[in-house]
């Protein structure tokens, strides 16, 4: 089993990157563990606080069940991932059963953040964008797939994702073992990627 973590800012092209590795490879060979399914719960907080919260800062995420659920599958065993919606900012009570795989993907803007989930990959990588192909991207995204207006968006971006961005996951930099600049348009990385990943499960298949 090899564990690869994918980190990068918002719109940096993290998802178009995991993307074109599990179509690159054999169907059933990839688990993917999106950082963003391990909110904390926050069904509990009135709607309006809901709003909010800090979705960029580490301390909303559920670390221990990200790391629980990684430990589960490297020990062979199923987990039930949560399931986040964004409209409501909360957990929903279904869950997503997941089984063991040779490659086990976690994606997110703080995929590197944690110490001790960065000690279980194998692999780190950093998505890198320029701040402004970012920002169209959220707008983009944000007004398509999570209902809000590019003034909301904008706003949100200058007091909330900038700040978090620098303070937080732009230094996950210095971690990363592969910084792939031009997200998913870096078709070479990409390529390198998917041959580090295949000679690695062959090493295993033939130990």
């Amino acid at each position: 089993m090899i564990i690869i973590g994918i980190a990068g800012g918002t719109g940096s092209g993290k998802t178009t990157v995991v993307r074109k590795i599990v179509n690159s490879l054999k169907p059933g060979e990839v688990v993917l563990l999106p950082q963003d399914s391990y909110y904390k719960d926050s069904s509990h907080v009135p709607a309006e606080l809901r709003q909010q919260i800090n979705f960029d800062h580490p301390d909303a995420f559920d670390w221990p069940l990200l790391l629980q659920h990684i430990q589960m599958l490297k020990e062979g065993k199923s987990i039930e991932q949560p399931v986040y919606h964004y409209q409501t900012s909360s957990r929903l009570a279904e869950t997503i059963h997941v089984e063991p795989r040779p490659v086990i993907i976690i994606e997110g803007i703080l995929a590197l953040c944690d110490p001790d989930l960065r000690n279980m990959m194998d692999l780190k990588i950093f998505v890198d964008a320029d701040p402004d192909e970012r920002l169209i991207r959220v707008i983009q995204r944000d007004v398509v797939e999570r209902g809000r207006t590019a003034e909301a968006v904008m706003e949100r971006y200058t007091r909330v994702l900038k700040p978090m961005h620098q303070q937080f996951i732009e230094p996950t930099k210095r971690y990363a073992d592969l910084i792939i600049p031009e997200g998913g348009n870096n078709e070479i990385a990409i390529h390198i990627l998917k041959m580090y990943i295949e000679k690695h499960l062959h090493h295993e298949v033939n130990m």
